[in-house]
C-alpha cells in the first residue's frame, strides 16, 4: 500500500515520511486510532515506504519489487501476528496462530484496509468463537525475528490489535520490544490503549492516528463508492469518523433513518401506543443493518441536542432540515431524562446487535421514551 492510496489523515502521513527522511525510525511504533481509522493503513504504507528502493519525495514507488511484495503482504521480511482462533479447518488451539491464517490474512487485507474484528473474525471462520493472540506466539515472535533479513533493509513485524495479547505472549515480547536486533521495527496496530499492558505502552513511540472527518468519508464514498452526495454527507454523519462502517452502510442501508425517526419521536411524546406498535411492525420489517442504523442515528441526534441546548450551538454538526429539528427536538429534553434515553438506546442496539426480538424491543423502548419525555425539568 502506498501513502497516496489513503485518503486524509495528510499531517500524519508527512510525520511519518520525515522519520524516513531524516532517518529517526523508532524501532517500536504504536499506531493508535479507534475502529476504521487508517491505523492499519498507514502501517502497512509506512512499512513499504521505508524498504522501497526507489522512493519519490513522499510516497513508495509501487514498482520496485520490495514494493510488489510488500503490497502483496508476501515479503519474507515483513512478518504479522493478529488475533484467532479456532475454526472448523484448524480445530486444536496450539495450531490457532497466525501463521495457520496467511492465506486468509493477504486475502482480506488488500480488499479491507481499514478493518475490524468481526470482520476479519467472519472472514477466516472463527463464527462466534472469541479471538486473541494466544502464548504461543510470542515464539513465533521471537524466532521470526532471529534470522537476518532476507531482502530488505529493515525487517518489519506488524502486531496487529496487540489488546487482544494473552498476557503471557505480552510479557514474553517486552524484552525483544525493548532491544531488538539491528535493523528490526515493531508496528504495533491498536484501537484501545486502555488495554495494553503499561510496559509496552512505555517501550513504543506512539502514532495518533485522527478518524476521518464527515467531509472525508462524504468524498471517498462519492468517489470510490459512487454513491450520491446527500446520502453520502448522511452516511458520514451515522459513521462518525469510522471508515468501515461508512463503507458497510453505503452498501446496505437505506436513507430512511432521519423520518423514521422523526415520527417516531413525535409518537413517542404523544404516548400513541397504537402507532407505537405499527412503528414496531415496521421496524421488525427492516434489516438488521437498518436496525442498527437507525438507533446509532437516534444517538446522533440526542448527542447534538445535548450539544445545541447545554453547550455550544457552533458544535453541532447539522444543517437545514435536521438541524430544525434538533432545535425543536431539544426542547423536550432535559438534563434529568436525556442520560435515561440514551442509555436506553445504547442497551437496545447493543441488544439488537445479539438477535433479540426487534418487535418487542423496539415496542419497550418506544414505551420507555414515551414514559420519560413526561419528566420535567
Amino acid at each position: 500500500m502506498k501513502f497516496s492510496d489513503i485518503t486524509g489523515v495528510e499531517y500524519t502521513k508527512q510525520t511519518l515520511i520525515n522519520s524516513v527522511k531524516n532517518n529517526h525510525i523508532a524501532h517500536a511504533q504504536l499506531f493508535l486510532g479507534k475502529d476504521g481509522s487508517a491505523n492499519l493503513a498507514l502501517a502497512l504504507a509506512y512499512a513499504q515506504y521505508i524498504n522501497c528502493t526507489a522512493k519519490t519525495e513522499n510516497d513508495s514507488c509501487g514498482t520496485c519489487p520490495s514494493c510488489i511484495k510488500f503490497s502483496k503482504l508476501i515479503h519474507p521480511d515483513f512478518h504479522f501476528i493478529f488475533p484467532t482462533s479456532t475454526t472448523k479447518k484448524v480445530t486444536k488451539s496450539k495450531e490457532a496462530i497466525s501463521q495457520s491464517f496467511m492465506k486468509e490474512w493477504r486475502s482480506f487485507i488488500p480488499d479491507n484496509p481499514y478493518p475490524v474484528l468481526s470482520d476479519w473474525a467472519g472472514f477466516f471462520g472463527a463464527e462466534n468463537k472469541q479471538c486473541n493472540i494466544s502464548k504461543e506466539e510470542s515464539r513465533n515472535i521471537i524466532r521470526s525475528l532471529s534470522l537476518k533479513a532476507f531482502e530488505a533493509e529493515y525487517k518489519v513485524m506488524l502486531i496487529w490489535l496487540p489488546e487482544f495479547m494473552h498476557p503471557a505472549a505480552a510479557n514474553a515480547i517486552l524484552k525483544i520490544l525493548e532491544e531488538p536486533p539491528a535493523k528490526t521495527l515493531f508496528f504495533l496496530v491498536s484501537n484501545d490503549a486502555d488495554k495494553l499492558l503499561t510496559t509496552i505502552l512505555s517501550r513504543t513511540q506512539i502514532i495518533q492516528v485522527p478518524q476521518f472527518t464527515d467531509q472525508e468519508i462524504s468524498n471517498i464514498l462519492q468517489e470510490e463508492y459512487q454513491v450520491e452526495e446527500e446520502r453520502a454527507k448522511h452516511i458520514a454523519y451515522l459513521a462518525e469518523g469510522n471508515l468501515n462502517e461508512a463503507v458497510k452502510l453505503s452498501d446496505e442501508v437505506k436513507n430512511i433513518s432521519a423520518d423514521f425517526f422523526k415520527q417516531w419521536m413525535r409518537i413517542c411524546f404523544k404516548n400513541d401506543f397504537t402507532n407505537m406498535l405499527k412503528f414496531a411492525d415496521d421496524f421488525q420489517k427492516m434489516g438488521k443493518e437498518d436496525q442498527k442504523s437507525l438507533f446509532q442515528y437516534s444517538l446522533n441526534i440526542f448527542r447534538e441536542s445535548l450539544l445545541w441546548k447545554f453547550a455550544d450551538p457552533e458544535l453541532v454538526r447539522l444543517e437545514n432540515e435536521e438541524l430544525e429539528f434538533v432545535k425543536n427536538f431539544s426542547k423536550v429534553l432535559n438534563e434529568n431524562n436525556l442520560e435515561m434515553m440514551v442509555n436506553k438506546l445504547n442497551q437496545s442496539l447493543f441488544h439488537i446487535e445479539r438477535n433479540a426480538n426487534p418487535k418487542i424491543l423496539f415496542t419497550n423502548l418506544s414505551i420507555f421514551l414515551g414514559k420519560l419525555f413526561r419528566i420535567g425539568a
